[in-house]
């Protein structure tokens, strides 16, 4: 879902690489790739994590981005954007992309009974975990903000019924009955993540 559009001659930007896990899924692409995040604690194991000749990780805030104008063809992520202020890193995303790049995430859909319950009941959002100003999103809200910032072919598709805490010998059984769900619209609605992607304007001739 993320990486499929991913070319050998792409430059590629990750936002919040973390531990490097999904660094190693982009680094098989052979595109150039900088994995970025916030934390140099993470980075750290990252860069024990994700090895190759074209990856490079850089300490970096997804809000104020060190790079320069129209550096990079695509931008992705995974359950990043519920952590950031999304403006501020939308505008920076559709200042650093190339005319006609990209964006690929996956997010929390706040239309999920329980993601929307624990994102805003405090002591649900205690017990799980979450940090205080981590959100979701309800993407027709999303569409708004993407237009905002100037991006076109906007798809946002809600997605996934399985369970994080799904008992592995289960997991192939609600995983099928889930592909099933995403196939009735107003159920479809209710999954508990979005599939974003976008692009940015191309330059005008």
């Amino acid at each position: 879902m993320l990486i499929s559009h991913i070319t050998p001659d792409m430059e590629v930007l990750e936002i919040g690489c973390g531990v490097g896990y999904f660094t190693k899924e982009l680094i098989k692409t052979d595109a150039h790739v900088t994995a970025v995040d916030i934390s140099h604690d993470l980075l750290s194991v990252a860069q024990e994590n994700a090895h190759g000749d074209k990856v490079t990780f850089k300490i970096e805030d997804a809000c104020q981005l060190s790079f320069s104008d129209n550096t990079f063809d695509t931008i992705i992520g995974s359950s990043v954007l519920h952590h950031l202020d999304i403006n501020r890193a939308l505008g920076e995303f559709s200042r650093i992309l190339k005319p006609g790049g990209t964006i690929y995430f996956t997010e929390p859909n706040m239309a999920n009974i329980q993601v929307f319950l624990q994102k805003n009941v405090p002591a649900l959002k205690k017990m799980a975990g979450d940090s205080p100003d981590e959100t979701a999103f309800f993407r027709h809200a999303l569409r708004k903000l993407l237009e905002k910032y100037e991006f076109k072919d906007i798809h946002i598709e809600p997605f996934d019924f399985l369970h994080p805490q799904t008992p592995r010998l289960l997991i192939r059984l609600v995983r099928k009955a889930g592909v099933s769900l995403e196939k009735i619209p107003i159920i479809k609605e209710m999954a508990g993540s979005l599939y974003i992607k976008a692009s940015k304007e191309s330059a005008v001739v």
